[in-house]
């Protein structure tokens, strides 16, 4: 979302305010694999309060490569192995697991209480999804969804794009592992933290591209 440009685009809080502010705040992160577990730790350092960390599946060998895990906790479920890293980083950060596969049936039940949202799954369907409940039923509630980050392109292409008042795209928008392409460990934590950036921004107040 780029430095604040002018007075309008001044953080309304700073310093002691600042992590103040962030720490009041729980974010839902859907979907705990190469983004979503490379973002909740870039909100956790942030200063982010609460997380409420939703996936149903388990830690995967295959996936070590991109995403916040470790070896020894193979075949764990994924919200339970990164609850255990996120408090390695910050003991006191409030942590709710949901260890289910979200539908349109659960998922508002699961995001209760959050300030915001982080879609970070694999399948189309289920990101329409999610995007379809937020924007529809929770209007109010900021959402950052992302969309192209396969491949070895630049880090520079992976863009934010704000769709509505309260969407945000991160991602080159374009690029998709079903024509081929690798996830690659750099490029997915690019557009992780820009998503887990897009949240801390918009919950202080910054709210433009």
């Amino acid at each position: 979302m780029g430095e604040p440009r002018s007075a309008a685009d001044a953080p309304a809080f700073t310093g002691a305010g600042l992590l103040a502010r962030l720490g009041e705040c729980t974010v839902a992160v859907i979907g705990c694999g190469g983004l979503g577990s490379n973002a909740a730790h870039c909100l956790v350092r942030a200063g982010i309060g609460g997380l409420i960390l939703a996936d149903f599946d388990r830690v995967e060998e295959e996936n070590l490569n991109r995403q916040f895990f470790f070896r020894d906790q193979v075949g764990v479920p994924k919200t339970e192995a990164l609850a255990e890293n996120l408090r390695r980083i910050r003991p006191d950060v409030e942590l709710v697991l949901v260890s289910e596969r979200l539908t349109e049936a659960n998922l508002l039940v699961a995001v209760r209480g959050a300030d915001a949202i982080i879609e970070a799954v694999d399948t189309a369907a289920t990101k329409a999804m999610i995007m379809n409940v937020c924007t529809e039923q929770l209007p109010g509630v900021p959402l950052a969804a992302a969309s192209g980050l396969a491949g070895c392109g630049p880090a520079d292409a992976i863009v934010t794009e704000r769709l509505s008042e309260n969407l945000w795209v991160i991602g080159d928008l374009t690029s998709d592992v079903r024509d081929g392409l690798p996830l690659v460990a750099p490029r997915v934590c690019v557009a992780a933290a820009a998503q887990a950036h897009a949240v801390v921004r918009v919950l202080l107040g910054l709210t433009e591209a």
